[in-house]
């Protein structure tokens, strides 16, 4: 299975987005501040993420939501989350 994920930051309060083989290791890399992105953003907090069967849908899917019209989608999608932790950028 291949992974996309986003990832909520307490401490700046902003998204990280990423993609991955194995979703509890990768986690846990973010955690212990392995991951040179994000290791100085830590506490993070998974919100989302979705299951692929294909590498490619997976990948299509991670820069998707990178981009501003997934951004925007997923700012639809998860308005309510994004409003009890108080994301900078929930709003449509």
């Amino acid at each position: 299975m291949y992974f996309v994920y986003i990832l909520f930051s307490t401490k700046d309060k902003l998204l990280y987005t990423g993609f991955t083989t194995d979703l509890r290791s990768r986690l846990k890399s973010h955690a212990d501040g392995f991951v040179k992105s994000t290791q100085h953003r830590r506490p993070l907090k998974l919100i989302y993420y979705e299951a692929y069967a294909d590498e490619l849908d997976a990948r299509r899917r991670e820069m998707y939501l990178k981009g501003g019209n997934g951004k925007s989608q997923l700012r639809i999608q998860l308005v309510e989350i994004f409003k009890q932790l108080q994301y900078r950028c929930y709003a449509l």
